[in-house]
């Protein structure tokens, strides 16, 4: 009887699920109807969100069943002929201009040089096609060189992406009118605009589709015409990144229409435009300073400014649709930019901490070999080979056609925070010498950038909240997205007939997957059904792992829906833990394909090994905080629990001795760290200081027997001598030859330049580092010295003119600005300045001393100067001479005048004025002549001093300067002074 009333029951189920009609009147429009109810509202802008971009790998692994073979059959990507030809050469270049220390210290912008170079070579137009004047380039280009400048020039760099991502060629490509790609995109192209993007204000940060800039459509006056159909828009933006260089503003903001000009509604949404800065009313602000970053960046702003229709992206038609332009542009510039420069970043972590590792040594060991630095080092490795894989399977996609907007926040939330790892891991390697900024420190800097990166397009608290898997879910779940349309469509039929379908196909794949939980988690090291063909044996289980957590995660992810509902989205930990799963899935990925398309190099296991486990360990982690965190009944939970992990949680992070190996791979110069560290600049110069670290690494290698037995001859009390005298002793007893001495003390000199830092005067007052190893304060015969010098006649014009000029302030500047074409490329502004002085004081022509000015030696000090030879001589002969046509009462002034500037000088270097020598009691100052003498003798006095504490005055500079022919012969200019009798000329 119990069996018949369950077969009855059983049948009858099976006839209304498998009768549409009546599956929809009594199951399906009850659901429906529930689930309209569960169902947020979703905004305009949300749902064009949602819509934007496309569905990639993304949507295989949220099926819980990934098609590994359809992976792995991606093309792999390849650069041009002519991409490679514009890295090396180029590229390159520019990288070779750079100076970030200059450029963030003292510049605060890049050199003129370097912006003309951007724009000569046309960096401003890789995306643009070739017709339009541009490059053309792939996605994996574009990214291949943002990630090369970033590993020199943060600042180089972002001025670079910018207008290739976010920018108005972006835009105009996919959306402008022909008469809008005619006229901009080969202007951007050239150079000849220079771009930005206005989207932030000061109320829309995160929250960007509520921005209150608005535009108002009427008619006005445009171009000498009357009666023109446009808007006047007002606007407040923050944070525009080149908006202080631009000269055409990319701008978004919401149009009304209260007047019906256009026919419809009053509320058009959200609408972009172009304008050109030099518009009447744009105001252009003045600059940000993010965290010491000399990029340009700053606020704009306008009132009432008339816009013709026209200058709306894609014209009137354009109307209402920027929010749509903006997701989708958004998620191809974010899939290269940021994940570009985070892997620059990274690939320098790894390329310097593993040369400094094994090059600074502590307890008579490098420093690589301690576990707490290997430690440190498998992170930065085993990140960096994770997220360039990512980075060029996200821009192999761009490539492809997606606009891949779910992996677009996967990899700038991802790969921004593991580059933030990877740099804070190198700053903790190299200690002091990280932490010490200057010209030597290729770390600081980016230390102190990431924040920028992790905070601009959509911060990273946003985006692995609330959009990786809230948008993932939308985009990427095959049936969720179908009920919600359907749940808002109006046509009751239609919407029940659609729901209906998708329920019903949900369902199915809401009972695969708890099997394939089950089925995984207790046999999935036999199951190979999902394995594809051809691969590593290496790389088996992991993509039986792989598909094991894709099967767990679809299930809860349904599971989290099905009990949470539209309170999801409250519930931000909890769908960022679901993110994180995803994420993991994706990064995961993409690691095992690079490893099949670079070869299977089996010396690059250490670091997929390290890499996958640690994501995958990562994953585990995530399923139990969400389980343990999951509101809900006990019972179900647990369940939940059994179906995700049947047999416990049993993936462990990488060991200690699998981190030794890849630390290992980084202490050694070789195939495997090339390829980790490929596409950085790594600069040759003979000043640079990553060019010498290589070099150290490179001995150090070259070193390592040969310290071995200088070790071994010291614990054997064979070698006594410490320090300098410990290699002479062990050549003298014979524990080492001549050719190991020679490599020991090489080795001991490019020790020496890496392990140093740059220092500073004390109050900082000048602009450049004194280098550590010739670092040496002013004496108060030096300054002495430099005043007498700077008084003599060795700065006498040619044709021995006594007449003084004195500086003209603007006005001289200005002259020396005026003749830029003959200054040095490597004076600055402080030494135009300086040389200015000189110029004023001697009355030299400013091309002539621009002419015999060649070299600046930034390591020079004023001690050599001192010392000199030259010096001597020209002291010696010159102020002898002086002394001899000068009156008592002018030396005594003289010796006075000098000891105070000795005092000055060193009491407050660069800050306090020379002030006019105290007069006796005794002495007439009523006499005209004498006090124009003094007044003189007060402005030169204040130029010397500025010429006395400058670069100007570094040794090698007065050497060069002193035996060019832009002084006269002294013998000769003795003669010339008894026969035109001037004594009391002042110099």
């Amino acid at each position: 009887m119990l069996l018949f009333l369950f077969l009855s029951l059983f049948a009858v189920i099976g006839v209304i699920l498998y009768v549409p009609s009546l599956r929809c009147m009594i199951v399906s429009n009850q659901i429906l109807n529930l689930f309209r109810k569960m169902l947020p509202q979703i905004s305009q802008t949300e749902q064009e969100a949602l819509d934007a971009g496309t569905v990639w790998w993304d949507g295989d692994l949220f099926s819980g069943k990934p098609d590994w073979n359809k992976l792995l059959a991606y093309p792999k990507p390849q650069l041009s002929v002519e991409e490679e030809a514009f890295l090396n050469g180029p590229v390159e270049q520019l990288c070779d201009m750079l100076d970030e220390w200059k450029i963030t210290h003292e510049l605060h912008d890049l050199p003129p040089k370097v912006w003309q170079f951007i724009k000569d070579n046309g960096f401003f137009g890789l995306i643009i096609p070739k017709k339009y004047g541009g490059y053309g380039f792939s996605a994996l280009a574009h990214s291949q060189v943002v990630m090369k400048i970033g590993s020199r020039s943060g600042t180089a760099a972002v001025t670079v992406m910018v207008p290739n991502s976010l920018g108005p060629a972006e835009l105009l490509l996919h959306y402008g009118t022909e008469e809008q790609k005619n006229h901009y995109l080969p202007r951007l192209a050239k150079g000849l605009e220079v771009p930005c993007f206005a989207l932030t204000s000061p109320d829309a940060g995160s929250d960007a589709g509520s921005i209150p800039d608005f535009g108002i459509v009427c008619r006005g006056e445009y171009d000498g015409k009357q009666d023109v159909l446009g808007m006047r828009v007002t606007w407040d933006k923050r944070y525009i990144t080149l908006g202080p260089v631009a000269t055409i503003l990319g701008l978004a903001f919401k149009l009304y229409d209260p007047d019906r000009l256009l026919g419809g509604d009053e509320d058009l949404g959200i609408t972009l435009a172009l304008v050109p800065t030099n518009t009447p009313g744009v105001e252009i602000g003045r600059r940000h300073f993010p965290l010491d970053a000399a990029f340009q960046n700053g606020p704009n702003s306008g009132r009432d400014v008339f816009i013709p229709m026209e200058w709306i992206i894609g014209g009137q038609e354009g109307v209402g649709h920027g929010w749509r332009m903006l997701m989708n542009s958004l998620a191809a510039g974010r899939s290269i930019s940021l994940p570009a420069t985070s892997v620059g970043a990274a690939k320098l972590a790894a390329q310097t901490s593993g040369a400094y590792g094994r090059v600074r040594v502590q307890f008579n060991t490098p420093i690589g070999n301690f576990e707490g630095i290997e430690e440190a080092l498998a992170r930065i490795g085993g990140n960096t080979y994770m997220m360039d894989a990512a980075r060029v399977m996200t821009a192999s996609a761009v490539d492809l056609g997606e606009k891949p907007s779910v992996i677009s926040a996967i990899v700038k939330y991802h790969l921004t925070e593991r580059a933030r790892q990877a740099v804070i891991d190198a700053m903790d390697i190299h200690g002091g010498k990280g932490i010490c900024l200057g010209p030597r420190n290729y770390l600081g800097r980016s230390y102190q950038h990431i924040p920028v990166s992790i905070t601009v397009e959509g911060a990273n608290i946003l985006t692995r909240n609330m959009i990786v898997f809230g948008q993932g879910v939308m985009r990427c779940h095959p049936y969720i997205l179908k009920e919600v349309n359907a749940a808002h469509d109006d046509d009751t039929k239609r919407a029940s007939a659609e729901f209906d379908e998708a329920l019903v196909g949900h369902a199915i794949y809401n009972m695969r997957n708890v099997m394939n939980c089950l089925a995984y988690g207790l046999f999935g090291q036999y199951l190979k059904d999902n394995v594809p063909e051809n691969i590593s044996p290496e790389t088996v289980a992991y993509y039986q792992q792989l598909t094991r957590f894709s099967a767990n995660f679809a299930f809860v992810a349904d599971i989290a829906l099905l009990l949470l509902g539209g309170s999801l989205k409250r519930k931000e930990r909890l769908s960022a833990r679901l993110g994180d799963i995803l994420s993991m899935l994706y990064l995961c990925s993409a690691t095992l394909k690079r490893f099949e398309q670079d070869g299977r190099p089996e010396s690059d296991l250490p670091l997929l090994h390290w890499s996958m486990q640690d994501a995958i360990y990562q994953m585990q982690q995530a399923f139990d905080e969400f389980l343990d965190n999951l509101p809900g009944n006990v019972v179900l939970i647990w369940i939940i629990r059994r179906l995700v992990f049947p047999l416990g949680r049993r993936y462990s992070p990488p060991s200690d001795a699998l981190g030794h190996e890849v630390a290992k791979l980084m202490l050694e110069p070789g195939a495997v760290r090339d390829r980790l560290t490929a596409g950085i600049y790594v600069p040759t110069g003979a000043d640079e200081p990553l060019a010498d670290l290589e070099q150290a690494m490179k001995c150090a290698v070259e070193c390592t027997t040969v310290e071995a037995k200088l070790r071994s001859a010291v614990k054997a009390g064979k070698i006594t001598e410490i320090g300098d005298d410990e290699i002479t002793q062990a050549l003298q007893k014979g524990a080492i030859t001549a050719a190991e001495a020679e490599l020991l003390n090489k080795m001991k000199t490019l020790r020496s330049r890496v392990v140093k830092v740059d220092d500073f005067p004390a109050d900082f007052s000048s602009e450049q580092s004194v280098s550590a190893e010739k670092a040496v304060q002013p004496s108060t015969l030096e300054v002495d010295k430099m005043t007498e010098l700077a008084s003599s006649d060795v700065f006498t014009r040619e044709n021995g003119s006594s007449d003084i000029e004195e500086p003209a302030g603007e006005e001289a500047t200005k002259s020396i600005e005026d003749e830029s074409q003959d200054v040095p490329d490597n004076l600055d502004v402080s030494e135009v300045s300086i040389l200015n002085d000189v110029v004023s004081l001697e009355g030299l022509g400013e091309k002539e001393m621009a002419e015999k000015i060649k070299v600046i030696d930034d390591h020079s000090t004023l001690d050599e100067v001192a010392k000199s030879d030259q010096m001597e001589e020209i002291l010696s002969s010159d102020v002898s001479s002086k002394e001899s046509d000068r009156g008592d009462s002018d030396d005594q002034d003289r010796k006075s005048t000098l000891e105070r500037t000795e005092d000055d000088v060193q009491d407050a270097p660069g800050k306090q004025e020379l002030s006019e020598p105290d007069q006796p009691n005794d002495v007439k100052t009523s006499d005209a002549s004498d006090k124009q003498e003094k007044d003189e003798e007060k402005k030169m006095m204040d130029a010397l001093e500025k010429v006395a504490e400058s670069d100007l005055f570094k040794p090698g500079k007065i050497e060069e300067i002193a035996s060019s022919d832009a002084f006269v012969d002294k013998d000769e200019h003795k003669k010339k002074k008894k026969k035109e009798g001037a004594p009391n000329r002042k110099k």
